[in-house]
C-alpha cells in the first residue's frame, strides 16, 4: 500500500523552542494523525521559488493547520482589539494560495481551524471577530456538534452528533460562496464547511487533540489519507 505525501503549511514564528531566531511549526499532534492513518507529514514553508500550482502538484495531499487569527483585511475589515494575527504578515497568502491551488487540482484536503477560517474567507465570506472571552464555550473546552446527515463529514464521522475539542474566539459570520454548513455547535456557531465540488472537508474544532484516543476524530486524517492514495493511483 502507498504512503501518501501530505504537504502540510508551517506557521512561521517569531520564537520556537530551541532556535535562535525564526522557526516555521506544525503542532505535533497534527503531524502524528497524519503518519497514525497511514500518511508521510512534509511541512511547507511559506515561502519559495515553485508557484503554488508547482507546489501542490508534488503532494497526494494537502492540510492547513490551526494558529493564529487571520488578519482581518483577507475578508475585507479592521482588526477588533482582540484579533491576534500571525507573526509572519505573509502568512495568510501563503496559506490561501496553497488553498485555492489544491481546490483548482482537486487535491485532497482538510482545513483544521484557522485553515477553516481561512477557506471561507478566501470565498467571501467573513468572520465574527471575537464570539466571547476565556469562558466562552469555544475556548478551551469540549462541546458537542450537530452533523448534517447527508454530508461527507456524516460519512467520515459514522454519527448525526459528536463532542469536539474546540480552541477559538473567533467563528463564521458570512458563509463564502459555494460552501455548505455541514455541522454546527448548539450555540449556532458553524463548526464544518464543504466545497460543492472539490474533495475538501473544512472543521472549525481540533481533531488531533484526541485522534489518538478517539476513533471518530482519527477518521478525518484516514479520510484524508485513503482520498490521498486514490489521487496518487489516478496520476
Amino acid at each position: 500500500m502507498s504512503t501518501p505525501r501530505i504537504g502540510v503549511t508551517g506557521m512561521w514564528s517569531n520564537k520556537v523552542h530551541g532556535m535562535r531566531f525564526d522557526g516555521s511549526a506544525v503542532a505535533v499532534q497534527v503531524l502524528r494523525s497524519v503518519v497514525r492513518a497511514g500518511g508521510e507529514p512534509l511541512t511547507l514553508f511559506a515561502e519559495s521559488n515553485l508557484t503554488a500550482a508547482e507546489r501542490v502538484r508534488q503532494f497526494d495531499g494537502i492540510l492547513i493547520p490551526g494558529g493564529a487569527d487571520l488578519l482581518p483585511s483577507t475578508y475585507g475589515e479592521e482588526p477588533h482589539e482582540l484579533t491576534s494575527p500571525a507573526d509572519y504578515a505573509g502568512q495568510d497568502d501563503f496559506e490561501a494560495s496553497i488553498l485555492r491551488a489544491a481546490i483548482e487540482a482537486e487535491i485532497p484536503l482538510l482545513a483544521i481551524c484557522r485553515g477553516f477560517q481561512l477557506f471561507n474567507a478566501i470565498s467571501g465570506g467573513s468572520l465574527n471577530q471575537h464570539i466571547g472571552d476565556e469562558t466562552n464555550p469555544h475556548r478551551n473546552s469540549l462541546h458537542p456538534v450537530e452533523v448534517e446527515p447527508s454530508s461527507r463529514l456524516r460519512r467520515i464521522l459514522g454519527a448525526d452528533e459528536i463532542t469536539v475539542s474546540s480552541y477559538h474566539h473567533q467563528a463564521v459570520e458570512r458563509v463564502g460562496t459555494d460552501l455548505s454548513v455541514v455541522a454546527t455547535a448548539p450555540d449556532g456557531v458553524v463548526e464544518a464547511l464543504e466545497h460543492k465540488s472539490a474533495p475538501l472537508v473544512a472543521i472549525q474544532w481540533h481533531p488531533e487533540d484526541d485522534a489518538e484516543t478517539n476513533p471518530q476524530q482519527q477518521a478525518l486524517f484516514d479520510w484524508l489519507i485513503a482520498e490521498s492514495r486514490k489521487n496518487a493511483a489516478q496520476a
